[in-house]
């Protein structure tokens, strides 16, 4: 996600708290929400797929191979 989405969706909070959206700012706003989480669950999944643990057994399980298949949320 840009620098320039993410001033956007700032800019259109603080309008929101001063004066009101219209229809087509709170369609817009919601866009760049979703996509803006879309974007952090992303970023946390892909650090999430890159950690490995040791069992106690001292095997090493990578999560990314053990829980990464199970589709996204």
């Amino acid at each position: 996600m840009t620098k320039e989405k993410i001033d956007r969706i700032n800019e259109l909070y603080h309008k929101s708290k001063a004066e009101g959206l219209t229809e087509e700012e709170l369609k817009e706003q919601k866009a760049l929400r979703s996509e803006y989480i879309m974007a952090i669950r992303g970023s946390i999944r892909s650090q999430l797929n890159n950690i490995d643990i040791q069992e106690a057994d001292g095997t090493i399980v990578n999560l990314g191979e053990k829980f990464g298949n199970k589709g996204t949320h």
